[in-house]
């Protein structure tokens, strides 16, 4: 059987170390995926994989090695949708105090979506009713570099395919099951 390459709908899983460029060429380390817990999607199928990594990966063998530049435009994209005006209550303490030590302009805050992941936004303004919070991944804008070697390569499982083809996304338990309402039905029901 001949070895498999990267191409859409095959299961990957790569280590790799994640560089910012500065307009002066300097790179800065911001992230590292181990080999001992690598990386791991559905090549096409699976969202948020920065689309220039994804070009430059397609046809790639395990065992590989990668060294891949990404300009800003083929990095992480900015959505409008993203920025998030939240009710000022959201901030409040169980006695209505407002959190002033926390939630000022330009602090990053965890929160937790509908669907229980955690994420960090940016505070952008506060006024006496809201608080508006961008949620764009912070390395929006930025030339990025790649460094890594593909681990696996394979077809991808139908367990594997499963959230992506029921339609539910991973929730419900990420088996793609919404029969299973634990998580308080975010599913809405299979499509």
């Amino acid at each position: 059987m001949a070895e498999n390459s990267i191409i859409p709908g095959q299961y990957v899983e790569i280590a790799y170390q994640l560089f910012t460029v500065g307009s002066d060429g300097k790179k800065e380390l911001v992230h590292t995926v181990e080999p001992s817990a690598p990386e791991c999607f559905i090549f096409g199928v699976t969202p948020g994989l920065v689309e220039g990594l994804a070009m430059r990966l397609a046809g790639k063998k395990a065992g590989e090695n990668f060294d891949i530049p990404v300009p800003s435009e083929l990095g992480f994209p900015y959505s409008p949708d993203d920025v998030v005006t939240i009710p000022i209550d959201i901030f409040r303490d169980g006695d209505g105090n407002f959190d002033t030590d926390r939630v000022k302009v330009g602090a990053h805050l965890p929160m937790i979506t509908g669907d229980g992941y955690q994420i960090t936004g940016i505070v952008k303004s506060i006024s006496p009713d809201n608080v508006v919070m961008d949620f764009n991944h912070p390395l929006v804008g930025m030339n990025l570099h790649f460094t890594g070697s593909v681990i696996t390569v394979r077809e991808a499982t139908p367990e594997e395919l499963r959230p992506f083809l029921s339609g539910c996304g991973g929730c419900c338990g990420g088996n793609g099951d919404c029969s299973d309402k634990s998580d308080g039905g975010c599913c809405g029901g299979c499509k």
